[in-house]
């Protein structure tokens, strides 16, 4: 795949890419067919395949695959696994909907070399998502690869690097950026209408005992019908624990729990809306409060985020985020404030709630400043279901990636998009390990704690 005399229709598809770029909102902005057979034959199938069969790829890749597939003229024809029973299963559920045989490979090595993929599904365990990446664009597949992008800045270094190196097309799993209601929120906030933001609040709060727990699953898992090392890839050699494979969410160094499952997506909105590109400095602080299991990672966190330009400590805003997996009610928030109002992505509504009134300003012999009454377009409300984010936006959010991969486009979801999260999970769970203030080098990449790099 990374020859590309070898792969005509990658070839094709590049030399008749149109010259335009910017953002889709699929399907409501997308493409046609009539659209794409103007640009490929229609017998120019994208051959796709599946790195991890993991809960995520079947609950919610699959069927939102399902609704664009045949227009847009995919195929899947492989499933990488390196658990035989997910790698069976995969290709079974995948050839009962495809309705032909798809491979079963035991590793993604052997699936790159048989040439026979274009684009890859990447949903396996948090800490491999930026490291399957890799292998994927030098494998020349384009990826749609799920959040968080990366756990350390080493890997978030690597990928982002190879990534820009290559012509592939990568969308992060950041499924908000496809969402009708976002993208009116971001144009609201860009027109400089809404006022300085000053606060942001984020919360996620959801009482599932067995969220990111697998016990009826872990029994099944025995090492001899894996590859355990494989599995570790570049953290450290340790025995074999089926814990920390299948419920790899609730153990550092494979996952940094609630900061990259659900942080991430939020933190996300905050880079996208004001251009910023990490924070300034993170603080944390919570526990294991809830669920005494065995688990690392926290149950609990708070966590608090100074935003603003690198060269100016007096202008910024700050950003709160909250999680617990008890008492929650399964409605994430996020809040953003300015000194007019609130616009709030819970009902998708800019108000004056606590803005500048007239009697206060007046007091101060200033202006008042009161938001207008508005609501944002199309409600597409979150849920805090396995999806994160509503089958909708996760649906228009795939559907944008294939229409890239066909058009050659960048996705509403860059890398670069990945690494900005990143660099915010990051520091927060260096601020969660250490107990320090983290920061960010902008000149060497690098998340500081104490003066020093901080490594897991």
């Amino acid at each position: 795949m990374s020859n590309e005399s070898s792969n005509p229709r990658r070839l094709f598809l590049k030399q008749t890419a149109l010259a335009s770029a910017g953002v889709m909102l699929a399907p409501t902005l997308g493409w046609s067919a009539s659209s794409y057979r103007r640009i490929v034959g229609a017998n120019d199938r994208v051959r796709v395949g599946v790195v991890g069969f993991s809960d995520r790829h079947r609950s919610s890749h699959i069927p939102c695959f399902m609704n664009h597939y045949k227009e847009l003229n995919f195929d899947v024809v492989g499933v990488s696994d390196i658990w035989k029973r997910r790698r069976d299963e995969g290709a079974s559920i995948w050839k009962e909907k495809m309705g032909h045989d798809v491979a079963a490979y035991r590793n993604n090595e052997e699936m790159y070399d048989k040439k026979g993929i274009d684009a890859v599904f990447v949903s396996t365990a948090d800490f491999q998502h930026a490291l399957h990446a890799i292998e994927a664009v030098k494998a020349g597949c384009d990826v749609y690869c799920e959040k968080p992008f990366a756990e350390t800045m080493e890997d978030n270094r690597a990928a982002l690097k190879a990534i820009k190196a290559s012509k592939q097309i990568v969308q992060i799993g950041s499924q908000r950026r496809s969402g009708s209601n976002y993208h009116a929120a971001e144009a609201f906030i860009k027109s400089g209408k809404f006022g300085d933001i000053k606060m942001v609040e984020l919360t996620w709060n959801v009482n599932q005992p067995g969220r990111w727990r697998r016990p009826d699953v872990v029994p099944l898992l025995k090492e001899a019908d894996t590859d355990w090392k494989r599995y570790l890839m570049n953290r450290p050699a340790e025995a074999f624990d089926a814990r920390k494979y299948l419920e790899f969410r609730l153990f550092w160094p494979y996952s940094s729990g609630l900061p990259g499952q659900w942080m991430s997506h939020q933190i996300d909105t905050v880079h996208w809306f004001t251009g910023l590109q990490h924070p300034r400095s993170v603080v944390a602080n919570g526990g294991i409060y809830m669920w005494k299991d065995g688990r690392k990672n926290w149950d609990t966190i708070s966590a608090v985020f100074d935003y603003g330009p690198q060269n100016d400590p007096t202008n910024g805003f700050q950003v709160t985020f909250g999680s617990r997996m008890d008492n929650g009610d399964e409605h994430p928030a996020e809040i953003y404030y300015s000194n007019g109002g609130e616009l709030n992505l819970n009902t998708n509504t800019v108000s004056s709630k606590g803005g500048l009134n007239q009697k206060f300003a007046d007091a101060m012999h200033m202006k008042p400043f009161l938001l207008p009454e508005s609501s944002l377009s199309e409600v597409e409300p979150v849920i805090a279901s396995a999806n994160t984010g509503g089958d909708k936006l996760t649906s228009n959010h795939i559907r944008n990636w294939m229409e890239c991969v066909r058009s050659r486009k960048q996705p509403n979801a860059p890398v670069e998009a990945g690494y900005s999260h990143s660099i915010a999970t990051i520091m927060t769970n260096a601020a969660v390990h250490t107990g320090m203030k983290a920061t960010f080098d902008e000149k060497t990449q690098e998340v500081m704690v104490g003066g020093k790099p901080f490594k897991y």
